[in-house]
């Protein structure tokens, strides 16, 4: 073990070999030195008989130090300078640079020794990034900063330890602090690189399963005792510290996952709050939650079973209130303790898609909340976030927006996104409250918002972060992609940008249809008897439906906070209320878009969604409304998937037309749906509880038509009426609704039809 990069010697006082001045005495002390290596570790000094070597330790707690040889054998005692925790020891012989280390006798309460450690001393070692890395991280342009800053177990000179490294340019000084060292910011001081910002230190006999934090000595003069930005792993709550972890290696991309997650691909979306999908009972205790591999025992297979394309996690970064459901995340790097390790996490990925899932993980960029052990005012500066309050403060959440103009914060995101495509094999990222990112005046009332460099309302540095974002993801990681949670009309969210980022698209593969979703609901709210009035809102979608590449969300915000569970949304009596939403879902399926349903609207949970408790899957042994509707859903995601036509041309206007809109008076609607090939779907809506008996509609061709999906037969719940086993549905020379052949079926009451020509005439 050689010892390099020495640091070189320092002007000390009187006798510079076994002492340092009381100034730097008072400052090491107080933890309050700037450069703790230019004093700690192996320094050439001058004494009385020319050139020696110096060692001195700084070990609060400490009995006695002993400087050891590379051999093991004891070179010198150290000597302690007064009352002080500075050891100090002069080697003998000449003056040159040595493998050494340092014994410990740690000191009990009543000033016995408590036990002794031998390791090197983290003093004597040199810089530990490289200068490619401080040059990049100065820029902000490392695309995967996580590999040099956060905590990294490896050897250096053959010994275990652990490099930390944390940017803090601000800071006055920072130490790591954990349960290594008594959490005393004394022992373990850290070297700023000025270059960057990046202060670091390699800690031997510190390893994997080991809590610490940041201690900073900010520039406002505070200390401020900080989770590590980019800790791999965190304690679970209320416990805030970092906990150091091995970073996971790299997955490599998979074509076969790629092509899964293509815009010409079935993708139908089960949405899971994991802390409430189902919860463990019986032995555990009722209530406790399940872990990651209980989850992938049995909700993958669940998912599997019930037809769906992918999973998508609500937040799964750790989070210190259950209530932000994960949306309030203090550590963007960390998965959450609360249902097991990384490796865990990792495991249940890899059993999603070995059943042949996707996963989808809700990403959040838009804010972090104001906890003090995370990212707000970090080193006593407003680092991460802006400082004025009418840009960097969301009021809705009563959380922090990052400063997305500063390079080293958009190296932070950037990274984070690629972080969990490359080391979990994350499919997609689903990025929360984009609209809020875009804006200025998001939710702000006037005199509350600053606006742009050209006195606009948008958020120019957001929207090129998300631009760059979206440019990583796809040129790094090709396969995967992103979807934007976005409700307003900004243009071509779903559009490339520009070669240099500053024009064009935002680069999201896709954006939920958040008009669609609250025009349909507030529709499918009004008494049939009254949807005649409102027939526009059912329709309207499809003037814009093909501007972008549209998810169809319903998601967890709509059942929650007062509004009700899906069953609760939809009028009349229970058969109503079922056969209402069994309508909306086959309408759902059939409009263009992917899909994407949030747990337990599947089987009609009747209680509003509540994060801390179970679904209610007994529903499903009470009756066959619960039941059927589970059954729809599942044959609903098996018929997308079969059929090219509903899924092949979602994002073309090529594959859709309208057969009948204008049915205003008897609330139907007629639509075909296209695949490339020449295939057809036939989708016949009757948003009323009339039966309309012997009902003709046109359809693109001429043959043999069946169902293929009636959303009130017996099996899901329904009463029956429709046409499947009979043999009337051949088409006639007969034109209707613009096309030349027409067939007569039975269309029934508060129910939607899909229907296949299976012998072309």
């Amino acid at each position: 073990m050689a010892i390099k990069n020495l640091n070189k010697p320092a002007r000390f006082g009187r006798d510079p070999a076994s002492e340092v001045d009381p100034a730097t005495l008072a400052a090491l002390e107080r933890a309050d030195h700037g450069d703790v290596f230019a004093v700690l570790g192996m320094h050439e000094v001058m004494d009385a008989s020319g050139p020696a070597v110096v060692v001195r330790c700084f070990v609060p707690g400490a009995l006695d130090a002993v400087v050891i040889g590379a051999d093991g054998s004891a070179l010198c005692a150290m000597a302690r300078q007064g009352k002080s925790a500075l050891f100090t020891a002069v080697l003998p012989g000449r003056a040159e640079r040595r493998d050494y280390l340092i014994d410990i006798g740690w000191a009990t309460p009543e000033g016995t020794e408590a036990g002794r450690t031998r390791s090197i001393d983290p003093y004597a070692l040199g810089p530990q990034l490289s200068d490619m890395d401080v040059w990049l991280l100065a820029e902000g342009t490392h695309q995967r900063p996580y590999e040099i800053l956060g905590a990294h177990p490896q050897f250096v000179g053959g010994v275990a330890g652990t490099r930390f490294a944390v940017w803090a340019p601000g800071a006055r000084r920072v130490s790591v602090v954990g349960s290594f060292n008594a959490w005393d910011g004394r022992r373990h001081m850290m070297r700023l690189r000025r270059e960057c910002g990046v202060w670091e230190i390699f800690l031997p006999l510190v390893g994997e399963g080991d809590f610490y934090k940041f201690e900073i000595l900010g520039a406002d003069g505070q200390i401020h005792l900080k989770a590590d930005p980019f800790a791999f792993r965190a304690e679970l709550r209320p416990r805030t510290a970092s906990v150091v972890q091995q970073l996971l290696p790299p997955v490599p991309s998979s074509a076969h996952r790629g092509a899964a997650n293509s815009l010409d691909a079935p993708v139908s979306i089960y949405e899971v709050h994991l802390g409430s999908w189902r919860r463990r009972g019986g032995e555990h205790g009722p209530g406790s939650w399940l872990s990651y591999r209980e989850l992938a025992e049995q909700l993958v297979p669940y998912v599997r079973d019930m037809g769906f394309t992918h999973i998508e996690l609500m937040p799964v970064h750790e989070h210190p209130f259950d209530g932000s459901w994960g949306y309030q995340p203090t550590g963007l790097y960390a998965p959450t303790s609360r249902f097991g390790s990384p490796w865990e996490l990792r495991a249940f990925i890899a059993a999603a898609h070995q059943a042949g899932l996707g996963v989808i993980l809700d990403w959040v960029p838009a804010h972090f909340p104001t906890d003090a052990h995370g990212l707000a005012n970090f080193d006593g500066t407003h680092l991460y976030e802006h400082a004025d309050r009418r840009e960097g403060f969301h009021h809705d959440w009563n959380t922090l927006i990052y400063n997305y103009g500063r390079n080293e914060v958009r190296s932070y995101l950037v990274g984070n996104a690629l972080y969990w495509l490359e080391r979990f094999a994350i499919d997609g990222l689903r990025v929360d409250a984009v609209a809020s990112m875009l804006y200025r005046d998001y939710s702000r009332k006037q005199g509350e918002w600053l606006p742009n460099r050209y006195g606009g309302r948008e958020n120019l540095e957001a929207i090129e972060f998300l631009r760059r974002m979206n440019h990583v993801v796809g040129t790094q990681r090709p396969g995967a992609v992103t979807l934007a949670e976005e409700s307003t009309a900004f243009p071509q969210v779903t559009r490339p940008p520009s070669p240099d980022l500053h024009s064009g698209g935002l680069g999201f593969h896709y954006k939920w249809n958040m008009g669609w979703m609250n025009d349909s609901l507030a529709y499918f709210a009004q008494d049939p008897v009254h949807r005649r009035y409102h027939h526009d809102k059912i329709r309207f979608s499809l003037v814009y439906a093909f501007t972008e590449n549209f998810v169809l969300p319903i998601s967890h915000d709509e059942v929650v906070h007062g509004k009700g569970s899906m069953i609760d949304k939809m009028p009349g009596d229970d058969w109503q209320k079922f056969a209402n939403l069994r309508a909306f879902y086959g309408y759902m399926w059939g409009h263009p878009g992917k899909k994407l349903l949030f747990m337990g609207c599947e089987f009609g949970q009747r209680a509003e969604w509540k994060a801390d408790a179970s679904l209610d899957w007994h529903l499903l042994g009470m009756g066959p409304y619960h039941i059927g509707l589970q059954r729809l859903v599942r044959d609903l995601n098996t018929v997308y998937r079969d059929f090219a036509a509903l899924h092949q041309l979602d994002v073309s206007a090529d594959g859709f037309a309208w057969l009948s809109h204008d049915d205003a008076d008897n609330s139907t609607l007629v639509f075909e749906r296209r695949g490339r090939g020449g295939e057809r779907v036939v989708v016949v809506c009757n948003f009323t509880p009339v039966p309309r008996l012997g009902w003709r509609i046109g359809v693109p061709l001429a043959g043999h038509w069946r169902e293929v999906i009636n959303t009130d037969a017996t099996i899901y719940g329904g009463s029956g009426v429709g046409n499947a086993g009979t043999d009337g549905l051949h088409s006639v020379a007969q034109p209707w609704q613009g096309q030349a052949q027409s067939i007569l079926l039975d269309l029934p009451p508060l129910a939607t039809l899909m229907l296949v020509c299976d012998q072309a005439g």
